[in-house]
């Protein structure tokens, strides 16, 4: 900026001081030109032709999560692209199965021990259940409540949308949730969502030691789940990311609320103040 000039512009009843706006551009700072209130843009003032070569070494200096990602983009398109696809006369290719192939044969060969770690299972199932009902009904704190119906709500519009086909390996036990070796939505997993849910209430409210035993167990559940084939790597892994994303909705929304509740609050004392 070659300097900030100071000019009136008058406006009925008032007189208001502009810093001009400054039209250059910089790695940090984007502007375009304006005219009578109308952006105007050319390709003198794109945005990479004012990087230096700092600026270039600076993005893998001070931005290195972005720059790996972004190399992950260039490799798995490689992958993509040259890898051959699944025919629809096979069962679908899961890295989690391959992976928990040995766990999987004890398993089948132990029914007893089969229906004691699903039973293990629906225990902690019934953990998070009972931590989230009470943080909302004795502790007064809803958000991990709403959170987990938001989350129930997308499982089962996705869960029906999209039905997967139950894996050929599947080893069932009436000791599972649900219980009674009922049917299922494969797509996502709740079990692992739920989990994710609470341990996050539980991180707000500084629960340390209860949150890495809940992230424990909810390890465990991912590897007995694969182990089982009860839901495929994909259904796990959007797990995780469903949980976080419905406890940031259910933030939002209870903040929105908080905020329209003390609006109102504040219309209902000025327009009783001034009645008054």
């Amino acid at each position: 900026m070659k300097g900030d000039k100071l000019h009136h512009r008058s406006v009925p009843q008032t007189t208001t001081l502009l810093k001009k706006p400054n039209n250059n551009i910089s790695i940090n700072n984007f502007n375009l030109t304006k005219t009578n209130n109308v952006s105007k843009w050319s390709l003198s003032n794109a945005f990479f032709l004012q990087w230096s070569v700092a600026d270039v070494f600076g993005v893998f200096k001070y931005h290195p999560v972005p720059c790996f990602f972004a190399a992950c983009l260039l490799f798995f398109m490689g992958v993509e692209y040259t890898l051959r696809m699944i025919p629809p006369s096979s069962p679908p290719f899961d890295i989690g199965f391959v992976a928990t192939v040995w766990l999987h044969g004890v398993l089948d060969s132990s029914p007893v021990l089969n229906t004691v770690c699903a039973g293990l299972n629906t225990v902690f199932v019934g953990m998070q259940t009972v931590y989230i009902l009470w943080a909302f009904v004795i502790e007064g704190r809803p958000r991990a409540t709403i959170a987990t119906v938001f989350m129930f709500t997308c499982r089962g519009i996705l869960g029906y949308s999209t039905q997967l086909p139950l894996p050929e390996e599947f080893l069932g036990s009436g000791a599972d949730f649900p219980v009674g070796n009922v049917s299922f939505f494969l797509f996502y997993s709740g079990h692992v969502a739920g989990s994710v849910i609470a341990s996050l209430d539980m991180r707000r409210m500084r629960r340390w030691k209860l949150a890495l035993l809940f992230d424990t167990l909810n390890l465990l559940q991912v590897v007995r789940l694969l182990s089982t084939r009860g839901h495929y790597t994909i259904d796990l892994a959007v797990g995780v990311g469903a949980g976080m994303l419905f406890d940031s909705l259910a933030g939002n929304y209870m903040n929105n609320f908080v905020a329209a509740k003390k609006r109102d609050k504040d219309e209902l004392y000025t327009n009783g103040h001034l009645s008054s």
